[in-house]
């Protein structure tokens, strides 16, 4: 991956099986303008001494949510490391995070430069760019079940989503980072991605 941007992987507590996704999810660390954000990020276990030690030796400043079903383990990180939230508006009665984070929509340009994008899959996604590392981050508008590069379907995939996606291109990227499967791909991937069939899960 570029200089600046690491992640971890571990299992989702709350993950069952028969699910349409695998028991591993990825969170993300990127270092940008001089900020240090974490997205999606779901805290490591106490055994996970390297990834620990990684985030006290360059501690957050930002904490970003890119999907209402990601809220993940935000608000751990706001106490632990006083970071700034920030992420969707609306949320499930049984998901609702603590900590009041600050509205992202697509266009947006958060600290470090990153741009909040549109995926036109009307999951209430917002999707980052990240300027420095040349780096698409999605939550689950794309995934990578058994390693593949897919975009996860909707009903709107043809009318919306892949032109949405499509449009996305006009970007300058180079890698692709996805939640779910596999975490790293590149631009070829992501092209790729968008000829292929949606993942419409098991």
């Amino acid at each position: 991956m570029a200089a600046g941007l690491w992640l971890w992987r571990q299992p989702h507590p709350d993950w069952q099986e028969g699910f349409d996704w695998e028991p591993e999810v990825s969170s993300f660390f990127v270092e940008s303008q001089g900020e240090a954000l974490l997205l999606d990020p779901l805290a490591p276990p106490p055994i996970a001494q390297e990834v620990w030690t990684r985030l006290d030796a360059r501690k957050p400043t930002a904490a970003v949510i890119l999907k209402p079903d990601h809220v993940r383990d935000v608000d751990l990180f706001v106490r632990w490391y006083g970071v700034r939230a920030y992420g969707p508006n609306l949320f499930f009665r049984d998901d609702m995070p603590k900590t009041e984070l600050e509205w992202v929509q697509p266009g947006d340009e958060l600290p470090g430069g990153l741009r909040a994008l549109y995926d036109g899959r009307r999951e209430i996604e917002t999707p980052l760019y990240l300027p420095t590392q040349r780096a698409l981050v999605f939550a689950d508008a794309l995934t990578a079940p058994g390693g593949v590069l897919r975009v996860w379907g909707t009903r709107w995939h043809e009318e919306r989503a892949l032109p949405a996606l499509r449009a996305l291109l006009e970007l300058p990227f180079e890698h692709v980072l996805v939640s779910h499967g596999e975490p790293v791909h590149t631009r070829a991937d992501f092209e790729a991605a968008l000829l292929r069939d949606p993942w419409q899960g098991t």
